[in-house]
């Protein structure tokens, strides 16, 4: 099991306004060197949020077929959630009238990958993708059943 995954962004509070709009929770504020920082708590996991004092642009690890490093984090929503187009339409709901509300703080959400079926092993998954504020992309997956045989692999 994991401690928690660490993300820096280029702005702290945004990405705090984001991954509380996914249901995640401040657990702990601290400051790592001369930053801020925080870990938050949901979707059965602990983040990191490392606000970075001089950012510069993320590589695209979702558009670049070339890019190699760490890909994305990806969140079970099987037990929170009856079907994955009808909760990625209540978050991008969410999104939306957040952004007109505080556009300064949110903007609409941007989806990777519309919901999508694939089977790895012996499961069925439900699997679609977003991109947070920094644009990291972040997977959230429902498992659907058992598939017939071995199928396609991330």
């Amino acid at each position: 099991m994991f401690h928690h995954a660490s993300i820096r962004t280029a702005n702290i509070h945004r990405a705090i306004a984001f991954y509380e709009e996914l249901g995640f929770t401040i657990s702990e504020r601290f400051t790592a060197g001369i930053t801020l920082a925080c870990w938050m708590e949901g979707i059965g996991g602990r983040i990191e949020l490392i606000q970075i004092p001089e950012p510069k642009p993320a590589p695209d690890a979702f558009g670049d077929e070339h890019y190699v490093g760490y890909y994305h984090l990806s969140f079970d929503i099987t037990e929170v959630a009856t079907d994955l187009l009808s909760w990625l339409t209540s978050l991008q709901n969410r999104f939306t009238e957040a952004a007109s509300q505080n556009p300064e703080q949110f903007q609409p959400l941007k989806v990777l990958l519309e919901p999508t079926q694939q089977i790895i092993g012996d499961r069925v998954y439900e699997v679609t993708f977003i991109a947070d504020t920094d644009g990291l992309p972040l997977e959230f997956i429902r498992v659907l059943g058992m598939g017939q045989g071995v199928g396609n692999r991330e």
